[in-house]
């Protein structure tokens, strides 16, 4: 494989374990907001912003550990048929299903995009009595679906190369 293809998945594994670790301590700030909220409940006055803090919060560890799933290989797949395939037919599974998505992913990212122009453009805000605006959460559900994106083509470069018979990592 060309020097740069191995450079671009140690840059993208390296960043994609990062954001993992980052997103990984968004439960512990989720885990946060709703024991205040639990506690503003039971003790004073419910707070308005909470729950849904808490919801942009999911949505942000959800999106940003994406790329990290996929890296480590935690994603969902069919063992049940993969299984029983050789080597090289898991590896040209692998091939294809990185193809379809990465199609998908593109398409996702530019429904993304569209969705965070719309937001900043108009100043979306939620339909709720807090009423936050809603392009932060989308930033970071863009910067998520970019990140997973990368990975998947990462992930395509080190099957394309087990193909060959070589190693990236």
């Amino acid at each position: 494989m060309p020097e740069a293809v191995k450079t671009y998945v140690r840059i993208v594994d390296s960043m994609s374990w990062y954001m993992g670790l980052f997103a990984m301590y968004l439960v512990f700030v989720m885990i946060g907001i709703l024991a205040y909220a639990s506690i503003m409940k039971m003790f004073f006055h419910p707070s308005l912003w909470t729950v849904e803090m808490a919801q942009f919060v999911m949505v942000g560890y959800f999106a940003l550990g994406g790329a990290y799933t996929l890296k480590e290989g935690d994603h969902v797949r069919m063992d049940l048929l993969y299984s029983g395939f050789t080597m090289r037919g898991r590896i040209r599974t692998d091939l294809f299903t990185s193809v379809v998505l990465i199609g998908f992913l593109v398409v996702l990212q530019i429904g993304g995009i569209s969705s965070l122009i719309y937001a900043i453009g108009y100043g979306e805000k939620s339909f709720s009595a807090w009423a936050p605006l809603m392009w932060p959460v989308k930033v970071a559900l863009n910067v998520g679906i970019f990140l997973t994106l990368l990975q998947s083509v990462s992930i395509f470069f080190k099957d394309w190369a087990a193909l060959k018979g070589e190693t990236l990592s």
